[in-house]
């Protein structure tokens, strides 16, 4: 009895040499419960207030640590987001923000450059072009903003050269009079000539609009250019050919034309490149210039 008795006293000194000490209780209480920590068994985990674990972690940071630590005046930081969330911007943690929110800008900056995404519309076809160029200018404009118009463009551009040598008094005449072969190699010349006058004013057009901040593309700038120039002019062409260069009819509609020209451009660099009228305006006054002393003064 008396061995069975020590060795129960050796078991009795033993047994609290081998129970575990116990951890000390981790920063976050409720934490350690959850994942089976040593308050997971039914004790009650220290819960400490959220504001008060958040003060007392930033207490022990050293000062010159990076922003994303945290902020010794909570309600301070941007947004309000520090009254809602204890644990923004602390490690292990994030700051959420709903689509459309932006703490640093109101997202409406304007950035050149930086074209839309997807096009404003399909490609119009080549009826709809022109018949939305003079009756619906605008919304035209914008839906082919980010579509080449060369088809439509070269073709009417080159008809409009063959007959404008009939619009001006003294080439209507010596084409009259000039053998057959002789007039139709001066009617396709012409033809020609206004094409490339027609591509080098769009491209002037579209060169100074990128200097003011514009961000369209240069294709449907100089398409659309040369179709407004041609479908502008259009109607003085067709009343000087019956009435004469010299008419006072022709000289109202050439000037009447001339203003429609300088709105339907302004209008054109204005959705084609995201710029205010006035600049618009100023990136097509030389080709406005340049339409109303090669073409206009010539008959006015």
């Amino acid at each position: 009895m008396a061995g069975f008795r020590i060795g129960r006293g050796r078991d009795n000194n033993r047994t609290p040499r081998q129970q575990p000490q116990q951890a000390p209780p981790p920063p976050y209480g409720q934490y350690g419960a959850q994942h089976g920590g040593p308050y997971a068994g039914g004790q009650a985990a220290p819960a400490y207030p959220p504001q008060q674990q958040w003060q007392q972690q930033h207490q022990r940071q050293p000062h010159g640590e990076p922003e994303y630590f945290g902020d010794p005046h909570p309600h301070q930081q941007p947004g309000g987001y520090a009254a809602g969330d204890p644990y923004a911007d602390n490690p292990g943690h994030t700051r959420a923000f709903t689509v459309g929110d932006d703490p640093y800008g109101d997202g409406s900056t304007y950035r050149a450059g930086a074209a839309p995404a997807a096009p404003a519309g399909p490609r119009l076809h080549w009826k709809e072009l022109l018949s939305g160029i003079v009756f619906r200018p605008g919304p035209t404009f914008l839906q082919m903003r980010d579509y080449p118009v060369w088809g439509p463009a070269l073709t009417v551009t080159f008809l409009y050269g063959l007959l404008a040598i009939f619009g001006f008094d003294e080439t209507r005449e010596e084409a009259i009079s000039a053998p057959f072969a002789t007039a139709l190699v001066s009617v396709l010349i012409t033809g020609v000539v206004f094409v490339i006058g027609g591509l080098i004013l769009g491209a002037v057009t579209h060169t100074l609009a990128r200097q003011l901040g514009g961000d369209g593309s240069w294709q449907p700038t100089v398409g659309l250019s040369m179709l407004i120039m041609a479908l502008t002019d259009a109607p003085r062409l067709v009343v000087a050919l019956f009435l004469g260069g010299e008419n006072s009819l022709v000289q109202v509609v050439g000037w009447v034309t001339w203003l429609a020209a300088g709105a339907l451009f302004t209008s054109m660099v204005s959705k084609s490149h995201d710029l205010p009228w006035p600049k618009a305006l100023g990136a097509s006054a030389i080709q406005l210039i340049a339409l109303l002393s090669i073409i206009k003064l010539g008959t006015i």
